[in-house]
């Protein structure tokens, strides 16, 4: 899940200390960093854009991968639009912000759903970098009900919107929301 990289409109908490033109130039070039390292023949790597008419038209992403729109609503409403509307099977969430993640950490995250209906990839700030479901039932009409987004819940109250399922964890990998974050 990506958005277009427009100061003020991503990675804002970022740019409070860096600037928001700063804050958008590391978040674009991350973002094609993450692509690159992400595009694998293990699995298919689909980019969920936002906002949405301008992420389909937009140059900035590779042309050759396949694009779907967010859609309306809160990142839990985002999330679980994707979840619905990919074929069936399972289905790995990943946030563009996180410069740890490589293809290993995604196919653990892969692995852990076969034995399990979700998989998680923590951050430590409460927070999850992954979000991944088997998908071999309906997706749970619960599904993020209750999330405290942006929070040390968000994690927590994910998982309590599971109820039933089996849950996995793999690695934890920090996130960047402050300078702090970014990787020296």
């Amino acid at each position: 899940m990506l958005k277009e990289p427009h100061p003020g409109r991503v990675k804002t908490r970022l740019g409070r200390s860096i600037g928001m033109t700063a804050a958008a130039w590391w978040f674009r070039h991350q973002t094609r960093r993450l692509i690159r390292r992400l595009e694998d023949p293990r699995w298919d790597l689909v980019l969920a854009v936002a906002p949405d008419r301008e992420g389909m038209e937009s140059r900035i992403w590779p042309e050759h991968l396949p694009r779907m729109p967010q859609g309306a609503g809160d990142l839990g409403d985002r999330m679980a639009r994707v979840f619905r509307s990919m074929p069936p099977g399972p289905v790995c969430i990943v946030g563009a912000d996180i410069p740890g993640i490589g293809p290993q950490e995604v196919a653990r995250a892969f692995r852990a759903l076969g034995s399990s209906d979700a998989v998680f990839g923590p951050a430590p700030d409460g927070g999850y970098w992954l979000i991944g479901l088997k998908r071999v039932a309906a997706v749970p009409a619960t599904l993020f009900d209750g999330v405290r987004w942006s929070t040390e819940h968000a994690l927590a109250d994910t998982r309590v919107s599971l109820p039933g399922l089996r849950i996995a964890l793999v690695d934890e990998l920090r996130d960047v929301d402050e300078v702090t974050d970014l990787p020296q």
